[in-house]
């Protein structure tokens, strides 16, 4: 891209030490350089931002999501921050609006109810796959490799007028079904494995663009964030044995309220 368009969310910085810089990413801005996207991303952000060409990622954010990410200034520290992301050692908890409605029952996979007989909190487990060149990933049968704990939160966002209606095609629109806010709990990694396990229950995502269907929009649309936060993140630094805990301050909010969800 010889004319990278420009991202209109900043990033602001929510911790920096001589080690390691955490970011508040805004939604649409990849973590690192991919396809038409380089300066507008974190990672060169950063970069630019500091005077240090050395900085890395200790660990990703999808572009659509928002929130806490770290990134390593000291190269003899990257290893650390790195494995601690890649063994799983660090706790997340993202926050997301989708649909408040019944769930329905996924194609593949298990749901457990937490507390029975109450629908919330769930344990959400399936195989999903993500191939090579492909946009969305999708569930198949096998051994699950993606694991979600779901908690369901207040009502943020009321059907217009107050009453249920159904929306077109089942989908959901902030006219037409009341939002909630959900708690996911990821208790492994694999690419879009929120985004799917809310899709595969009846509950999208709002502001996703690739499920239940791809929609494609122009490249340089901003309007419609995906509704998805990394909204905190714990971990004991392996370096100094300190506790760390962040928390990102991205709101949660419809594309046409000026309000938003409380956190």
């Amino acid at each position: 891209m010889i004319d990278e368009p420009h991202i209109p969310f900043e990033m602001d910085v929510l911790y920096e030490d001589e080690r390691i810089i955490v970011v508040d990413k805004p939604h649409f801005l990849a973590t690192m350089p991919r396809g038409m996207w380089y300066r507008q991303t974190a990672l060169i952000r950063l970069r630019e931002r500091l005077g240090e060409p050395d900085i890395t990622p200790a660990h990703r954010l999808d572009r659509m999501t928002a929130g806490v990410l770290v990134f390593v200034r000291d190269s003899a520290c990257r290893g650390a921050y790195q494995m601690l992301f890649q063994n799983r050692q660090a706790v997340k908890i993202y926050e997301c609006l989708a649909p408040c409605r019944p769930i329905s029952g996924p194609r593949f996979g298990t749901i457990m109810q937490v507390e029975p007989p109450r629908p919330f909190p769930l344990l959400r487990r399936s195989h999903i796959t993500k191939e090579h060149g492909t946009m969305a990933a999708f569930e198949e049968p096998g051994l699950a490799n993606a694991e979600t704990l779901i908690e369901r939160g207040d009502l943020c966002f009321p059907p217009a007028g107050g009453r249920w209606r159904e929306a077109p095609e089942g989908g959901p629109h902030p006219g037409n079904h009341p939002i909630c806010r959900y708690t996911l709990h990821p208790r492994t990694g694999k690419t879009h494995q929120l985004r799917v396990h809310m899709n595969s229950l009846g509950l999208p995502i709002v502001g996703d663009d690739f499920y239940p269907r791809i929609q494609t929009r122009p490249y340089d649309d901003f309007s419609q964030p995906l509704q998805l936060v990394a909204r905190m993140l714990r971990f004991t630094d392996p370096i100094t044995g300190e506790k760390r805990e962040f928390v990102s301050r991205v709101p949660l909010k419809m594309a046409d309220s000026s309000g938003g969800c409380n956190t």
